[in-house]
């Protein structure tokens, strides 16, 4: 652990790529100045590590990135989950703070506490969230102007069997989730994605995880902005919990080629 990590990288594609794949969640990496404001001792931590990290969804994304006709570009998170959640609502639309885990967590996934009983969330927010979203914004807003679209594909991973965090863990758990918006998932999009990841086994809808991620500047606004959030359950290409990644991982690494493939056309 480190006091000046990386906070997120965004990696280069093709100027006439579209497609950003969105890696948010697969660092373990924590600050030293923000592990200081975590109350697990070290061990408890790296269980916790393991139980949240989507573990080795940058090593499928970079595969899937160098193997495709038309590079994507790659936004990836350099720290862990636990320092902020770039992915969440930073505010009360976050359905997740009834778990304890908005914007920054407050609680484990198994619901013990991760941070002291007032914490204060502003300075992670501004340090870490913010920043983060608008790089993010930026990325985005530079492939409108250089494509005249975006497309991002979020890279995920979930546990074979529930945790108790989950508030919506009681539904179908396929090999793949495939996560959707109403106003920035088309037809076309995911369509492409179920026949891309089809020889990885079946294919969900939004079960066990719903949604996708899309900049707040341009959420519900532009149309030319497409999301989807794509989730692999980790039994089909690691050792769980936070184990070490198989041969599915480059299964995997190759269905989302294609779909970066047929949506760069």
């Amino acid at each position: 652990m480190t006091d000046t990590p990386q906070s997120y990288a965004l990696l280069p594609g093709a100027g006439d790529s579209p497609v950003i794949l969105h890696v948010p969640h697969s660092s373990r990496e924590i600050p030293a100045g923000v592990r200081s404001g975590i109350v697990l001792g070290d061990a408890e931590l790296e269980r916790e590590l393991d139980h949240i990290t989507d573990a080795h969804t940058a090593a499928i994304a970079g595969a899937a990135a160098e193997a495709a006709g038309t590079t994507p570009w790659r936004f990836v998170n350099g720290l862990s989950r636990l320092v902020v959640d770039p992915e969440r609502f930073p505010d009360e639309r976050e359905e997740m703070l009834a778990s304890g885990m908005g914007a920054v967590y407050t609680r484990t996934t198994h619901e013990e506490a991760l941070r002291p009983d007032g914490f204060d969330h502003g300075p992670l927010i501004e340090r870490y969230f913010r920043p983060y979203a608008r790089a993010m914004t930026e990325a985005v807003a530079d492939r409108l102007t250089a494509t005249g679209r975006a497309v991002i594909i979020d890279v995920h991973s979930y546990p074979t069997a529930p945790l108790p965090y989950e508030l919506h863990g009681t539904g179908p758990r396929p090999p793949v989730c495939l996560g959707t918006d109403a106003f920035h998932t088309p037809p076309g999009l995911l369509e492409a994605a179920r026949e891309a990841f089809a020889p990885c086994g079946e294919t969900g809808l939004d079960s066990p995880f719903a949604g996708t991620y899309v900049p707040l500047e341009f959420y519900g606004k532009r149309a030319e902005v497409t999301a989807l959030m794509v989730e692999i359950r980790r039994d089909t290409y690691m050792t769980e919990p936070g184990g070490p990644a198989g041969p599915g991982l480059r299964d995997l690494a190759s269905a989302l080629r294609v779909l970066v493939e047929a949506v760069s056309r």
